[in-house]
C-alpha cells in the first residue's frame, strides 16, 4: 500500500523518560532513514527500534502506509541501547570459512558500508578519510547533535562523526543512511536521479572535495595542537594544518622579458597528476603540473600574452592527496570520458625535488636522521626474524613527530607512505564503480568494496596503476613517513 501523500515536517519522539522535540521526518524517504535519525539521538539501533503511533508500529517495508503524520504529533519509541544478542559460540574455523563480519572481528578489520544505490563514490570517500587517525580524533571531539541546528556544515560534520562512531562500534556492515541524507541536503547535486528514479552515480573526487571543504570550516585544532602559542591557533582549521600545502609561484612573461615577474603564494589540498603522452610515472605528471604556460593580459604590452608559471611547494602537509586527472569531457555522447593509460605510482614517495630551496633546507635534518636509521634497520630486521621464529610478541614502537615544532600537521622530511587509494572501474566518472583500498600495516591492505571487506597486499595495490578495465587509481592519499625512535 503506497503512502497517499508526502509529509515533510517536524514531530516529537517520546522514549521512556526522555523526549526529542522537532525531529525531521520526510515520508518520501524510506522509514530506515527516519530510524537512522532516531539512532543518532537515542543510540538505539534501527533493528532494536519499535516506533509506534496510535497503536500502529512503523515497519521498514511499509513505506509509511499506516502513519498519518502532521506537525507536532508525538511518536512513541521503544527499544534499548546495546548490541544485538550474539549467536552461540561455535568451534574454531579456518579464515576462509569465516563470514565478513567474523573476519572483521578476528582480524580487526574495518567495517563495510552498504551501497544504498550508486553510493559507492560516497562509501569509498568515507573509508579513505577514516584511515586518517588525526581526522578521526578531532571528529570524535567535535560537539553538537546532528539535528541541533540548521547550519548545513555542522549537520554534515556531525553526521560523519556519528557514522565513524557507528563503524567503530559495529563489525557488521553499516547503513550510511543518515550521512547520505544530509549529504543530499547540503549538496543537492549528489541527490540527482535518473529517469527510473534511481540515484545517479557521482564523481568521487567531487564528493571528496565537498566533504573535506566542509570539515575545513568546522574542525579546529582547539587546545590539542601541541604548539607553543596555543591561543593563537585554537581556531586554526584541522584540514588546513594536516591536508593543506602551500605553493610559491613565479609568473614570467615570455613575450616581454623586461616585465617584472610576479611572485605569489597559493594554497592547495590536492596535487594534480596530468596524464599526457609522455607521462608514465606519477612523479613526472606532478613535475609537469608545476611548470605550465598560461595566457593572460600583459600590462606592459597592452594585450594578452603568454606567461610561464613555475610553482614549488613551500609547505608540505602531513597528508598529501594526489588526484589523477583521468576524466575529460567528450562532446560525442556528452560524457566525462576516462583515460585508461597505465601510470605507475610509488608506495613510498619523496617530494624533495618539488619543494622550494628554503623548505629543502628545513627538510634536510630529518632526512639525515632517516638515512642514519637505515643501516641500523638491517640488523633490526634480522633480530625481528629471530623473535618471530620464537613467537615473541612484537614490541610497541615509538615515533618522532612528523611535523615541524612550530607547524603542527606539516611534513618535516619530504618522505611519504601510501596509506589509501580510491579507484574507479569503468569508462566514465558518472558510471562504473568506486572502491577504497586502505593500508593497515606494512604489507597488509584492506579492500573496502562497499560492504565487502577483504585483505590484500602491496602487490595488489601496485596493480591499480591502469592500462585496462580493472580498478584504476583515481585519488591517492599519502601519509608522512614517521621516524622510529630507538633506544640510542
Amino acid at each position: 500500500m503506497a503512502y497517499s501523500y508526502i509529509y515533510n515536517g517536524l514531530v516529537n519522539i517520546k522514549w521512556g523518560k526522555e523526549r526529542f522535540d522537532n525531529v525531521q521526518v520526510n515520508t518520501d524517504e524510506p522509514p530506515l532513514v527516519f530510524k537512522a535519525q532516531i539512532f543518532a539521538l537515542s543510540g538505539v539501533e534501527p533493528a532494536r527500534q519499535k516506533v509506534m503511533f496510535k497503536g500502529k508500529v512503523l515497519k521498514d517495508d511499509d513505506e509509511w502506509a499506516n502513519f498519518k503524520l502532521r506537525d507536532g504529533i508525538t511518536l512513541m519509541l521503544m527499544g534499548t541501547v546495546g548490541e544485538l544478542p550474539k549467536p552461540p559460540e561455535e568451534k574454531t574455523v579456518f579464515a576462509e570459512d569465516l563470514t565478513d563480519a567474523e573476519l572483521a572481528t578476528t582480524m580487526d578489520m574495518p567495517t563495510g558500508l552498504i551501497n544504498l544505490g550508486n553510493t559507492c563514490y560516497m562509501n569509498a570517500t568515507i573509508q579513505c578519510l577514516k584511515n586518517v587517525p588525526e581526522l578521526c580524533e578531532y571528529l570524535k571531539q567535535y560537539s553538537g547533535q546532528v539535528f541541533a541546528e540548521a547550519d548545513p556544515q555542522h549537520l554534515l560534520t556531525a553526521a560523519l562523526r556519528e557514522l565513524f562512531n557507528t563503524m567503530n562500534r559495529s563489525k557488521e556492515a553499516c547503513h550510511p543512511l543518515l550521512f547520505m541524507q544530509i549529504l543530499h541536503q547540503v549538496f543537492p547535486q549528489f541527490a540527482e536521479k535518473n529517469e527510473q528514479g534511481m540515484l545517479q552515480q557521482q564523481d568521487a573526487n567531487e564528493c571528496w572535495i565537498e566533504v573535506v571543504r566542509t570539515l575545513q570550516q568546522k574542525l579546529s585544532l582547539g587546545n590539542n595542537s601541541g604548539d607553543g602559542n596555543t591561543a593563537a591557533i585554537a581556531n586554526t582549521s584541522v584540514i588546513d594544518k594536516y591536508f593543506g600545502g602551500d605553493f610559491r609561484s613565479t609568473t614570467k612573461c615570455i613575450e616581454a622579458p623586461n616585465e617584472p615577474e610576479v611572485v605569489a603564494s597559493e594554497k592547495f589540498y590536492q596535487l594534480s597528476c596530468y596524464i599526457s603522452a609522455d607521462v608514465k610515472y606519477m612523479h613526472t605528471g606532478l613535475q609537469q603540473r608545476l611548470q605550465e604556460t598560461i595566457t593572460k593580459n600583459s600590462v606592459s604590452l597592452g594585450r594578452n600574452a603568454e606567461y610561464v608559471k613555475s610553482s614549488l611547494i613551500s609547505r608540505l602537509p602531513g597528508y598529501l592527496c594526489v588526484q589523477f586527472i583521468r576524466f575529460y569531457f567528450k562532446e560525442k555522447g556528452a560524457i566525462n570520458a576516462k583515460i585508461l593509460k597505465d601510470v605507475k605510482f610509488p608506495l613510498d614517495l619523496d617530494v624533495f625535488d618539488l619543494c622550494t630551496p628554503e623548505l629543502q633546507q628545513k627538510l634536510i635534518p630529518m632526512r639525515n636522521k632517516f638515512k642514519e636509521l637505515e643501516d641500523k634497520n638491517v640488523e633490526k630486521e634480522k633480530e625481528k626474524k629471530i623473535k618471530m621464529a620464537g613467537n615473541a610478541k612484537e614490541e610497541k614502537k615509538n615515533y618522532a613527530p612528523y611535523w615541524f615544532d612550530d607547524d603542527t600537521g606539516s611534513n618535516n622530511s619530504g618522505y611519504y607512505e601510501l596509506s589509501a587509494v580510491l579507484t574507479h572501474q569503468g569508462r566514465s566518472s558518472n558510471s562504473g564503480h568506486y572502491v577504497a583500498w586502505t593500508k593497515k600495516k606494512e604489507d597488509t591492505w584492506i579492500k573496502c568494496d562497499d560492504d565487502k571487506i577483504s585483505i590484500i597486499t602491496n602487490e595488489d595495490i601496485l596493480k591499480l596503476s591502469g592500462g585496462g578495465d580493472w580498478h584504476i587509481a583515481y585519488i591517492l592519499l599519502y601519509s608522512s613517513r614517521r621516524l622510529e625512535i630507538t633506544e640510542n
